[in-house]
């Protein structure tokens, strides 16, 4: 049985509802500091000192290649635990290569994103993970979620969204196009790709 494709009316309608429930947010962003800087401000401050040492860590020199982006997002992965296999993205690799393929998802199960990033240089401030999803080239959802500020370390961040649940009924079926970006209070595009995800009445029908 052919899946029924909803109207541009019922899409609509959809993206309304999904407006509505977003919430804006009045932040407004530090001024950008160097690492330098930040290690020198206010040395005789022992609580200020030990922020910022669980911020930047104890390391004081960096080894990372200069040429190396001061953010790297490693990969995108989609936690469910009803998943038969993994799904994972490698934000390393061929970026286009991901508008060819496309993840699926069960009607109704729920699940979360996961994001994993390195921060090789300077403090990198209000990080965020910006989504857009679009069906039939109508945007039907947008989300923003803050990530945070983080200071450069040899290990990978990972950034984990509230859990969500995947859209279920006739009308849900069918592929969403997402287009992702990780950004920062600067405006500086870290990132952005595009990827697809199918949704199903199950995991293979």
């Amino acid at each position: 049985m052919a899946e029924q494709e909803p109207t541009p009316e019922q899409l609509a309608a959809i993206a309304a509802a999904n407006e509505d429930s977003e919430g804006g947010v009045n932040y407004k962003p530090p001024a950008q500091k160097s690492l330098q800087e930040i290690q020198e401000l206010d040395k005789d401050d022992e609580s200020l000192r030990k922020y910022k040492e669980a911020l930047l860590g104890n390391s004081q020199a960096s080894t990372v290649d200069p040429a190396a982006a001061n953010v790297q997002v490693v990969r995108l992965t989609l936690l469910c635990d009803a998943a038969p296999n993994p799904l994972t993205l490698d934000l390393q690799g061929d970026l286009e290569a991901f508008k060819k393929q496309t993840f699926v998802l069960k009607e109704g199960v729920e699940y979360k994103i996961k994001i994993t990033f390195k921060v090789n240089k300077e403090i990198v401030s209000g990080l965020k993970y910006i989504q857009q999803t679009f069906r039939k080239g109508v945007k039907i959802d947008k989300s923003d979620y803050m990530v945070g500020s983080y200071g450069p370390r040899p290990q990978e961040y990972e950034f984990v969204t509230p859990l969500e649940e995947a859209p279920k009924g006739l009308l849900a079926r069918g592929t969403y196009n997402i287009k992702s970006k990780f950004t920062d209070d600067d405006k500086c595009d870290h990132l952005s790709w595009e990827w697809n995800l199918t949704i199903k009445k199950d995991w293979k029908d």
